[in-house]
Order: structure tokens, then sequence, then C-alpha cells
């Protein structure tokens, strides 16, 4: 899987994970954002992309994802303000789906950008300083940043609302499960690496 396959599915996953966010679900007594599923694959996603192309790659794709997620934010807002045509009638019910207070947007954006930088750093100390096959890096760097993430939105978004304790460990749960989950992508990932570059390097043997 290429690079640029990989980015198209981390930016997809995150602006996915922003519309689903609205919709709570429950599992196993836990409660979380209906987007933190997909959400928790960006970090093993971005783990991947660092792998391909290194610290400062992977530091560009979070901005630009980053850019991403706040154009949807302001678009949206834009979108819901603007005046509709009388025979429009889902005004609310179309911004109860895309619109997010300016609270829980803060939050989002506070927290996806403090753990994402966070996990290229550990990431990238643990790749540096550890001899460990990639789905342990990947196991260690998302279990610093989604605890990183978990409490940064919720306290964020939930402090003075509600009971913060639970929220953060229920998340906390849901994302490393997708983690451990998602590992056999960072194995399909490699593996389509390695044919891509067997097939590039026949096309240069033919050439030369």
């Amino acid at each position: 899987m290429g690079p640029t396959i990989l980015i198209a599915l981390y930016i997809a996953c995150e602006i996915i994970a922003n519309i689903t966010a609205n919709k709570p679900v429950s599992f196993f007594g836990f409660v979380a954002p209906g987007g933190v599923l997909i959400y928790a694959l960006t970090f093993t996603l971005i783990d991947l992309l660092h792998e391909r192309l290194g610290k400062v790659g992977a530091r560009r794709v979070v901005y630009a994802a980053f850019a991403a997620n706040l154009l949807f934010a302001l678009y949206t807002s834009l979108i819901i303000a603007l005046p509709s045509p009388s025979y429009f009638s889902n005004q609310e019910a179309f911004a109860s789906v895309v619109g997010s207070t300016p609270r829980i947007v803060a939050a989002s954006l506070t927290a996806y950008i403090i753990s994402s930088m966070i996990d290229i750093e550990v990431f990238a100390f643990w790749k540096a300083r550890v001899r460990t096959s990639a789905w342990a890096r990947v196991l260690v760097s998302n279990a610093v940043s989604t605890a990183v993430d978990s409490t940064v939105f919720v306290g964020i978004a939930f402090w003075g609302l509600m009971p913060l304790g639970s929220l953060i460990l229920g998340q906390y749960l849901m994302k490393m499960a997708v983690t451990v989950v998602s590992v056999p992508l960072i194995y399909a990932s490699r593996s389509a690496g390695m044919v891509r570059s067997q097939e590039e390097s026949s096309v240069e043997e033919l050439h030369t």
C-alpha cells in the first residue's frame, strides 16, 4: 500500500470521525462518540506513514489533516448559518449531524494535534533506540498517544458537564481495541510495499 493511498485513508478517516462523532455509542457499558472507532485507526495509519515518509513527512501529513478538519468545521458552520429556501425543512437535522459546538470543535482539534505529534515522537524514539518489530512500535506509540488524545478531548469538551473518568477510560479502551485489531494492516501495507518495489525493480531492469 503506497504512501498516497495511506495519506488518503488517513485524512478520510479523520473527516469521517468528525462527521460521526455526534452520535454516542455504547460498548460493554462504556460510552464514546461514534467516531472513536475509525479515529483510533488514524494512529496506526500515521505510524505506517512514519515508516514510509519519515518523521518530517509524517508531521506534514498531520498538518494537512489538521487543515482539512479545520476547513470542514468552518465550511459546515458557514453552510448551517446561510439561509435556506422555504421548501427545505431539514435544517435542524442537518445541523445536528454536521454541526458541533465550538467547544467540541476546539477539543477535537486540540486533542488531535497534540496526540498526533506525541505519537510521532514516541514512534521515532522507539524506532531509533529499541529493536522491535513494527507492530510493537505501533502498540507502544498508540498506547501513549491515545491516552493523551482521550484525556485532552474529554477534558476540554466535557469539563464541568459530565464525569470525566469513565468517559476517558471508555474512549481509551475502545481506541486500543481498534489498534490491536488493526495490527494486520501493518503487514498488509508492508507486503504491498514489497510487491510494488519488486515491480518497480523489474521495470527498471527492462529499461536498462
